[in-house]
């Protein structure tokens, strides 16, 4: 009999954070292993600095929709600590939230950010990573979303050796030291999870 796996992932961030980036590696890692899936369209991307969100789906069984319903998601993935907070609402009863604690103060009335991570470590078992920190180490400050994803990899339905395989596929063409530089910030945000 086979077991069924599904996961409901809601991906945050601004513009410009690599939203789609993640989206690629995980829907591939994925697919490399028989799963479903399902991507809503990204929003937001029309600016950058502009608030962005997906719904992505994977499945052993059919998936009938790409959204998620309002409390349906177990992860919330993001690159920004107040995008996370933004889909509170689509977050199932045990769901996490793995995000930067670094603000991207897109907007004149952001919110203190102790307020706003407090509000993230309120939903247990979630993770607060400083991905920017953790960025520069490995190399690449834009490397932000690899540290996030690599954050979330133990809460991931997929393989993590799935995912180091994509990671690859996308940053080979952009030459050895991004592709080091994003493996390493994968390898350093899901340590900074444990």
């Amino acid at each position: 009999m086979n077991t069924i796996r599904k996961q409901d992932i809601i991906l945050a961030g601004v513009g410009g954070q690599g939203i789609l980036s993640i989206a690629f590696v995980i829907d591939n890692a994925a697919l490399k292993e028989g799963l479903n899936v399902k991507q809503a369209e990204v929003h937001g991307m029309a600016q950058r600095g502009g608030a962005v969100q997906s719904h992505l789906r994977l499945s052993t069984e059919r998936i009938w929709s790409d959204l998620i319903p309002r409390g349906g998601a177990d992860l919330i993935l993001s690159v920004e600590p107040l995008e996370a907070l933004r889909y509170l609402d689509f977050l199932k009863p045990d769901g996490k939230i793995v995000t930067s604690s670094n603000p991207f103060v897109n907007i004149p009335d952001y919110p203190e950010i102790g307020g706003v991570l407090a509000k993230v470590r309120a939903i247990p078992g979630s993770v607060i990573v400083d991905a920017e920190k953790l960025a520069k180490e490995a190399g690449a400050s834009r490397a932000q979303n690899t540290v996030i994803l690599g954050a979330a990899a133990k809460h991931l339905i997929v393989d993590e050796e799935s995912l180091k395989d994509y990671i690859r596929v996308l940053f080979e063409k952009r030459g050895e030291k991004i592709l080091s530089a994003n493996l390493k910030a994968f390898d350093l945000g899901r340590a900074a999870a444990e």
